[in-house]
């Protein structure tokens, strides 16, 4: 096994250490519908009832934690990491700038300026945004805390797979939503640690899949970013990103779902299992949705990422409207 997916199980367990006081232990919820008619056991990790609306703060206090030293930080997002990166700076008496797109959800953006941090709007995607933050931080003014490409940002994500193993006796598949590969990195590394015969599911949107071009060819490649209702997977990734190597190896395999079946699949959580999520937690339901034939008799887990949605949206989505 790769020495770097051991070395970030390892920090995963340290990360939970330092934030577990600091978190919910979120609950793993059978499914009501999905997957009953082949046998299958289904089941949602659910980061929606996490203490921000999001998996995001996990990374967010695991970064702010292991720093020492009052100096002011910048990181960028497309909501939910500055949303858990506020949280856990107010929480850890940190001074912190986030860079959002000027796209941003204004739920999220309004909840990010509840935590008292410096916001600045650049860029119409979640890409701009980390590119101007970086730059800005070449300054020496901040220290850059990337929201996926960082060691203990993906340390503190793969806190969730070590409490999937503890509440899930077999756990034969997990899907993951995959943005900058933060979470799914984490996740997976810390299944392949302690689960070897686990695969790891990671789910693209079709109109904005960096990640999964990128694991295709092995290398970073530019792609063209279309809206998406799995707006906060959206955006480019780091030319160096340590998510991209990691990805390649504990990902068994990649989904990629389109629109129609992101939209799909939040009408299924809200009317079949009655549970409002964002677009991008909705979206590893539809990759398991796209796969659930294949997987009969088996359990799997299903990853919530979060539920800081824009209202108007969700309506438009769920209703039709």
């Amino acid at each position: 096994m790769d020495s770097k997916v051991l070395e970030t199980a390892a920090s995963a367990v340290q990360a939970r250490n330092r934030i577990r006081h600091h978190i919910y232990q979120t609950p793993l919820i059978p499914a009501r519908v999905q997957g009953k008619a082949n046998g299958a056991t289904v089941l949602f990790k659910a980061e929606n009832f996490q203490l921000t609306g999001s998996f995001k703060i996990r990374g967010a206090m695991s970064k702010m934690s292991s720093q020492t030293g009052n100096g002011k930080l910048i990181t960028a997002s497309s909501g939910n990491h500055g949303i858990g990166a506020g949280c856990a700076a107010q929480t850890l008496s940190k001074s912190l700038t986030v860079v959002l797109p000027e796209t941003v959800v204004p739920a999220k953006l309004e909840k990010i300026r509840s935590y008292g941090v410096e916001v600045i709007l650049h860029g119409g995607e979640t890409g701009l945004a980390e590119q101007h933050a970086q730059r800005l931080a070449t300054s020496g003014v901040y220290s850059y805390i990337s929201p996926y490409n960082d060691p203990d940002i993906i340390a503190g994500q793969g806190t969730i797979g070590l409490e999937i193993l503890e509440q899930c006796e077999r756990v034969d598949n997990v899907f993951v939503s995959m943005g900058g590969g933060g979470l799914v990195s984490g996740i997976g590394a810390v299944l392949k640690a302690f689960s070897p015969h686990t695969k790891v599911y990671g789910v693209a949107a079709i109109n904005s899949k960096a990640l999964a071009e990128s694991m295709a060819v092995g290398h970073t490649v530019e792609t063209e970013h279309l809206d998406t209702l799995a707006d906060a997977v959206a955006g480019g990734i780091d030319t160096n990103t340590l998510t991209l190597p990691l990805a390649m190896s504990v990902v068994d395999h990649v989904v990629e779902c389109n629109e129609e079946e992101i939209q799909a699949a939040l009408r299924a959580l809200a009317f079949d299992e009655n549970m409002m999520v964002e677009g991008s937690a909705a979206l590893a339901l539809a990759g398991f949705t796209k796969v659930a034939h294949g997987l009969a008799h088996e359990t799997s887990i299903i990853v919530l990422c979060g539920a800081n949605f824009d209202l108007e949206v969700l309506k438009r989505a769920i209703f039709d409207l």
